[in-house]
């Protein structure tokens, strides 16, 4: 009976005209909510989008684009965070400014992938997240949830290590790492709670500890006055002369580093704090033009305080060995007094803080503030992508203290044990895994936003066209090969029999589940002849919709 009332529904839209509305199609997903928990509410269900920005009536203007401005912002914060300094200092320290075109195109990348991630949200009114619990069966969508958090306590590890360490070295060693874990979640609980008192607050917090990014860095930067014209040939000629392996790796760690997958579900939710009308074409259009702009404007601003690490690097330890620095930290005449706890372990002076001796004191303690600064921005950010990612896969409806401690939770509890039981060496020599770890979740988003923005019977008018289809799959087939490959040259490095059996075991289960995704993203992008009971086929919106809930 329920599936011929599906079918029913679904033969009438042949016979009846679809309604329009200021000349959109209306559908189930042009102005659709989350879905809903069949089980009453005993408590609101309090959340991020409790308020909504309202946009000013007028043509293009700088106070609407004003009205805009945040979610870009907040979402750029992934490009900054600390695996993303850690990356940079390493280039320059490797490559010099040999690979500032390498982190260009990245960031360019970045910006095409997360205007498709605002897209979504704007339309459908739904992030990835929800999509993905719509649209694909159970296991296969429990399956992509563990990915997703996976690569958000991969990104949560280095975010709050990097505060860890920031701590430690801005009370000169007095703070232990542990506490500096501990600091940074009860600091993390209370700014995540600034959106009760506005929305518009919260990303003015966001925006100052950007600001403070940017003064530290840019400090650096004009301290050590690197060779512009090295820097603007670096940027613009894609060439790496003399580059061998190690510096081909490093080019890989870049884009892995840059491109991160919780951030495509983060910022398909936060596009949805606006006020937009998606019954109105006009106003659905327009919303799609202000994002783009303000997520270009963002990842600019991204893009230059990364260069300034990179180049600050590049000039002062570009072809110096680590023995070389060492005996120039070791000069009794060259080490200033505060330098004698910080450069007690050599490894950590190489990764930054050497700054503080080549430089002076100030710049140590400057570089600290950046780091921190970024360590706690990005840990924020993380955690509001694990309560959406939680939220959407699941559908929970739990109290917002709940969320988010289960989710500070999930991410946390491994950081601390490694911080407990590791030292600062240790810590950073963790860098790569975390990167090879967040590599590898990089297709568990990008599949799916492709797929989704590619159907019109999600978002209708707004579906992908050609051009997209084709430069996204290829844009997704290169990053996920590159990425690939540095997996492949991690694991190779192990030099151990039993990890590359137990690699290949999970290596054929992990491309399994890719080419599951992959399937059904072909269908999306027309591949008709692969449509075999595939879930997400062009169908009409109101068919899929009843069919989700005779699933459920």
């Amino acid at each position: 009976v329920l599936v011929s009332k599906a079918f029913k529904r679904f033969d009438d839209l042949g016979s009846e005209d679809s309604p329009q509305e200021n000349g959109i199609q209306t559908s189930q997903y042009s102005a659709i909510s989350p879905p809903a928990s069949p089980v009453a509410q005993d408590e609101p269900f309090s959340t991020y989008f409790e308020e909504k920005v309202p946009i000013p009536e007028s043509v293009f203007s700088f106070r609407k684009l004003w009205a805009f401005t945040g979610p870009g912002f907040l979402m750029s914060i992934a490009y900054l965070d600390p695996g993303n300094i850690e990356s940079d200092l390493q280039s320059g320290a490797k490559a010099g400014f040999k690979l500032l075109w390498v982190l260009l195109g990245a960031t360019i990348i970045g910006l095409l992938l997360q205007r498709l991630a605002a897209r979504l949200g704007v339309v459908t009114g739904m992030h990835l997240a929800e999509v993905c619990n719509r649209q694909y069966p159970t296991v296969p969508r429990i399956i992509l949830w563990l990915m997703v958090e996976l690569a958000i306590i991969g990104s949560d590890m280095q975010e709050v290590i990097g505060c860890a360490i920031a701590l430690n070295l801005l009370s000169v060693g007095r703070i232990p790492l542990w506490a500096g874990v501990l600091i940074t979640i009860t600091d993390t609980f209370v700014f995540l709670f600034l959106d009760k008192y506005g929305l518009r607050k919260l990303e003015a917090f966001f925006g100052f500890l950007i600001t403070v990014m940017a003064i530290s860095f840019g400090y650096e930067y004009v301290l050590v006055k690197p060779d512009q014209g090295e820097l603007l040939k670096g940027m613009f000629v894609p060439y790496c002369e003399g580059c061998g392996p190690l510096q081909l790796e490093q080019a890989v760690g870049i884009v892995g580093a840059v491109i991160m997958p919780h951030n495509i579900y983060l910022h398909s939710a936060l596009v949805k704090s606006r006020d937009v009308d998606r019954k109105n074409k006009k106003e659905v259009k327009e919303a799609n033009k202000y994002f783009f702009i303000e997520s270009a404007v963002a990842l600019f601003v991204s893009f230059l305080i990364n260069v300034f690490v990179v180049a600050v690097f590049a000039q002062a330890f570009y072809n110096k060995t680590n023995m070389e620095v060492v005996s120039f930290l070791c000069h009794p005449l060259s080490k200033p007094p505060e330098c004698k706890y910080m450069f007690s372990n050599p490894p950590v002076c190489v990764q930054g803080v050497v700054l503080g001796c080549f430089f002076g004191p100030a710049a140590l303690y400057i570089w600290a503030i950046g780091i921190l600064a970024a360590g706690q921005s990005s840990t924020m950010t993380g955690t509001y992508s694990g309560q959406f990612v939680m939220e959407g896969f699941l559908n929970l409806r739990w109290s917002r203290f709940a969320r988010v401690l289960l989710t500070r939770s999930i991410a946390i509890t491994p950081t601390l044990l490694v911080a407990i039981f590791q030292d600062v060496q240790h810590l950073t020599g963790m860098n790569d895994f975390l990167n090879v770890l967040q590599s590898m979740q990089l297709p568990f988003a990008l599949i799916p936003i492709l797929t989704f923005t590619s159907l019109t019977s999600i978002m209708n008018d707004f579906a992908n066209g050609l051009v997209w289809k084709i430069s996204g799959s290829i844009v997704i087939l290169v990053v996920c090969a590159i990425n690939m490959y540095f997996v492949v040259v991690y694991v190779t490095s192990l030099n151990s029999v039993l990890l590359y059996v137990l690699s290949a075991l999970l290596s054929v289960a992990y491309l399994c589940f890719v080419g599951y995704l992959a399937w059904h993203c072909l269908v999306a992008l027309g591949v008709s002849c692969l449509d075999f009971g595939s879930r997400v086929s062009n169908r009409p919106a109101v068919f899929i919709e009843e069919q989700s809930e005779y699933d459920s």
